[in-house]
């Protein structure tokens, strides 16, 4: 299970194995080959000062893909002289974490030697298996170290992010990757300088960008970009059409069931909300872009326009459900143009949460009050029996009053006066209002005259 360890003799080959890819060749050896995370690994930083005094402990690295977790682990434990011994949450299990742990209590059994376990996507192990390695940390015998690109308050368990402190990766910046590609280009011995490539700061950061923070996915890129570069005067230009064609498609930060998927989720609503049409459009199309289910967004769009525009437009509700359709009806790319517009619709439209507030206020009173009986006169009397007993005495049909006003209460005793709808000013409310206000004002003048 130790990746770093000599593992016995090879078999025999025909042919020489391939070299490893250039990330990995490229793989800072000491923390300062280290580029980015600054706030943990600068000089006086707190994670720095701990490895430079070799104070170990327990931890999880969170942050996205290409951060630098793998990197940072096993630097750890080259700084601090401890073993490092790295799987996957995806290929093991709990008898691999047997193993290990036996190893390690072996290993400090004999030589007092540390043991740091490395787990990579440590989100992935279940309950029962992150609950395995709570004893042997507590009592020291292996320096867990999880990497995770998911929030560890939502995925791992509170016994063991009890035990191990969180480290916050950041995405590094575009001078960051500019800095790892550059020097991959500049290295014979482990980068590309053999190939004699070329490229200038613009490609580098079309590669930084393309990339969007991942080192490893930048130095995927540029390695294949600068072997799919044919010679020309003894080098190898790096063109813009050559990094495209080696990155296909931008990569994006997005996990449908993970925490990004709130964070855009929740940017897109707000955007809408602030009446911002660039920035609800952008996150609407990082969203497509990243693979997102075009009905979900469809859904979250219609719930905006009852939720946020209400009244104010009621049309906005209407668009918003055609645009479903015709996403259903269209497909992609099409269809993603009809979630485009109800999108800038939505944006731009008159806002209130009207609606939204008398429903809860409702919903508060029908589920924390007893249940109230219907008023007797707005009930129907289908039997003699019923038309007995009262109900529908009293009964005021609008449509025979002028205006089709009455002036019969329709709440249940208890709940007299209740005003549940406070419409806004705003938009096609504003006239929803001046109604509402008005009618509420004849009610009142006419029970006052009844006295």
């Amino acid at each position: 299970m130790d990746l770093f360890e000599p593992r016995g003799p090879e078999p025999a080959r025909a042919t020489a194995a391939p070299p490893a890819p250039l990330a990995d060749r490229m793989r800072p050896r000491t923390l300062d080959e280290l580029v980015g995370q600054a706030h943990l690994l600068g000089p006086g930083r707190v994670l720095r000062a701990a490895l430079e005094a070799g104070e170990l402990h327990s931890m999880l690295l969170w942050g996205p893909p290409g951060s630098g977790k793998t990197t940072l682990a096993f630097l750890m434990a080259h700084v601090t002289g401890a073993r490092f011994v790295a799987f996957s949450a995806v290929l093991s299990g709990i008898k691999e974490i047997r193993e290990v742990i036996a190893e390690a209590e072996r290993e400090r059994g004999r030589h007092g030697a540390r043991t740091v376990l490395f787990v990579d996507e440590i989100h992935r192990f279940n309950r029962a298996q992150q609950d395995a390695f709570l004893p042997h940390v507590e009592r020291g015998t292996i320096v867990l170290i999880g990497a995770t690109t998911e929030n560890p308050s939502f995925e791992v368990n509170s016994a063991l992010l009890s035990r191990c402190r969180v480290y916050v990766l950041h995405a590094l910046a575009e001078d960051d990757v500019v800095a790892i590609l550059g020097r991959a280009l500049a290295d014979r011995a482990r980068g590309l300088a053999a190939l004699a490539p070329a490229a200038d700061d613009a490609a580098l950061r079309l590669i930084a960008r393309l990339a969007n923070g991942d080192a490893r996915s930048a130095l995927n890129i540029l390695e294949l970009a600068v072997q799919l570069a044919p010679p020309r005067g003894g080098r190898r230009p790096v063109t813009e059409a050559g990094i495209r064609e080696a990155a296909q498609r931008r990569t994006l930060l997005y996990d449908k069931a993970g925490e990004e998927h709130y964070n855009l989720i929740s940017a897109l609503h707000k955007s809408l909300r602030d009446s911002d049409p660039d920035a609800a459009l952008y996150w609407l199309t990082r969203m497509l872009e990243a693979g997102e289910d075009r009905l979900y967004l469809a859904r979250r769009l219609v719930r905006f326009a009852s939720e946020d525009v209400g009244n104010a437009d009621p049309g906005a509700l209407a668009l918003t459900l055609a645009a479903k359709d015709a996403y259903h009806f269209l497909g992609d790319p099409e269809g993603e143009l009809a979630l485009a517009q109800a999108t800038l619709y939505l944006a731009l439209a008159p806002k209130s949460n009207a609606v939204y507030a008398a429903h809860n206020a409702a919903k508060a009173d029908v589920r924390e009050r007893p249940a109230e009986p219907v008023p007797l006169h707005i009930r129907n009397a289908p039997t003699g029996l019923m038309q007995e007993l009262g109900y529908g005495a009293g009964y005021q049909y609008a449509h025979d009053a002028p205006d089709a006003r009455v002036e019969q209460e329709d709440l249940p005793e208890a709940l007299r006066g209740r005003e549940y709808y406070r419409p806004t000013d705003r938009g096609s409310e504003a006239e929803l209002g001046r109604r509402l206000a008005e009618w509420r004002r004849w009610r009142a003048e006419r029970r006052k005259s009844r006295g």
